[in-house]
């Protein structure tokens, strides 16, 4: 059996490591960018005290968004261009989702009890050694002991204001769920280094003779034959290839592989017809996306020096998680630390949202971006929760709040290609043979935490049903 897999990101690096370790199963992986043998590209994603997503960076790939309708506000989001994916340029937020989250996707063979093992089976926990945790995963977590600067205030303020501490924001069970409070966040990063799937899959796996990655190889859109995916047509170094596989598995991530699938004719026909792109097969790709959506605050308390973008949260219960950033956005993303207006700042979030946005093409060219909308502003509850967020963090932070809030997002699209509506409970694409998805595509609603976690932790679950052979 052959499997190609389209992008080497946070779940396509275990996607591949898990089938590899089979010698009769040949893995391709296919990266639009580099791998990890350069210095410089190692060095970008390896320090877990800065996100590599600035100007400078050679590693991701920019979009740009609407957050909102009325008025429109535009910004930019990110997405890593590495081996590694994402995974290998965000802050190290390692929590997972709730059971009550994964168990409200009503997905046959994704409840709790079925994805605990692999929450458990991707991770050693440094910290808590309890039947939720993992011991011999290959991705390290661990938390902040002690807090200084603008994370210990934060904690401090929220203690004095009555929210309890919470010691395992991942200690969830079906039965005993986390209360609301602050509490450290689970960490992908060991001592400075942060530890993606990338390098702690993929990377260890290279030497195996039936794993194959071709990086800088971009893919443009797949190949149809009689009802199946053939392969893929790319242009790497040397030029257009096309390759193929028995089986195909998109994991390039919820915009990549959303736009991958409309481009090659898989999508909703209005879109794909006002872009020129000749319908395949008529299905809800980038239909009712959702994002975590975030409002600002910058502080004047006093900046964290030598330690991770976001060391604690503060969650109610009512889904808002307010995060103490340790520094202004550009010293989390260059390092640098000497410009007094570059502040730390508190980010309210609803991990809960009503608000759904959409992906969508407007052009057949796989080199124009796609047009993404988070319409986060689209559901009233959402923004009347947002402000009674913001209240507080104002509270917490009494004096020291710089300014009013300002829209922001987390970064954290999700949903353009949903487990019962456009792939099956097996991440199967409905109407094609031989096509899966395994990414944040496919989560059928966003995870009350920030979702890396429970990407990876997909990225270990459908190993086994691309492999099985009742999977084809």
């Amino acid at each position: 059996m052959s499997v190609l897999i389209v992008g080497a990101g946070s779940a396509g690096s275990v996607l591949a490591e898990r089938l590899s370790a089979d010698p009769g199963c040949e893995v391709t992986v296919v990266e639009a960018g580099p791998g990890l043998s350069d210095s410089r590209v190692r060095d970008q994603i390896s320090d877990g005290l800065r996100l590599p997503i600035g100007a400078a960076s050679s590693v991701v790939r920019r979009y740009d968004t609407a957050l909102t309708e009325e008025p429109r506000r535009h910004a930019r989001i990110m997405r890593g261009v590495v081996v590694g994916g994402s995974g290998a340029v965000n802050g190290g937020y390692f929590c997972r989702a709730l059971p009550a989250d994964v168990d409200g996707w009503g997905m046959d063979g994704w409840s709790w009890d079925d994805v605990l093992p692999h929450f458990r089976a991707i991770e050693t926990d440094l910290d808590f050694a309890t039947p939720v945790h993992g011991d011999t995963g290959p991705i390290t977590v661990r938390r902040v002991a002690e807090f200084d600067g603008a994370t210990a205030s934060f904690v401090d303020a929220a203690r004095t204001a009555g929210f309890g501490w919470v010691e395992d924001l991942n200690g969830a069970t079906a039965e005993h769920a986390v209360p609301a409070g602050i509490g450290a966040v689970p960490l992908n990063i060991d001592r400075g280094t942060r530890v993606g799937p990338g390098g702690a899959f993929l990377q260890p796996a290279l030497g195996r003779a039936n794993l194959t990655v071709l990086t800088d190889t971009r893919v443009l859109r797949l190949t149809f034959a009689a009802g199946r995916v053939t392969g893929v047509l790319c242009v790497g170094p040397d030029g257009p290839v096309t390759v193929g596989a028995d089986r195909i598995v998109l994991c390039a991530g919820a915009i990549a592989t959303a736009q991958l699938l409309m481009v090659s004719g898989v999508g909703p026909p209005p879109v794909l017809r006002a872009a020129g792109v000749p319908v395949e097969i008529d299905l809800p790709v980038g239909v009712d996306t959702i994002d975590h959506p975030e409002w600002v605050l910058p502080v004047s308390w006093a900046p964290t020096h030598g330690v991770p973008p976001l060391e604690a949260v503060l969650t109610t219960d009512d889904g808002v998680e307010i995060r103490p950033y340790t520094v202004g956005f550009e010293a989390m993303m260059t390092g640098r630390r000497d410009d007094p207006t570059d502040q730390p700042h508190l980010g309210v979030t609803l991990m809960r949202p009503l608000s759904r946005g959409r992906v969508t093409i407007c052009s057949a060219d796989p080199d124009a971006d796609p047009v993404i909308e988070h319409r986060y502003d689209s559901a009233p509850a959402d923004v009347a929760l947002l402000r009674e967020g913001a209240q507080l963090a104002s509270e917490l932070a009494g004096a020291t709040v710089q300014s009013e809030p300002s829209w922001a997002t987390s970064q954290h699209l999700c949903g353009t290609a949903k487990m019962g509506a456009v792939v099956d409970e097996r991440c199967r694409v409905y109407g094609v043979e031989n096509l899966w998805v395994v990414d944040g595509s496919i989560l059928p609603d966003i995870p009350s935490r920030g979702p890396h976690a429970t990407i990876v932790m997909a990225g270990h679950r459908a190993a086994e049903f691309v492999s099985s052979s009742a999977g084809a």
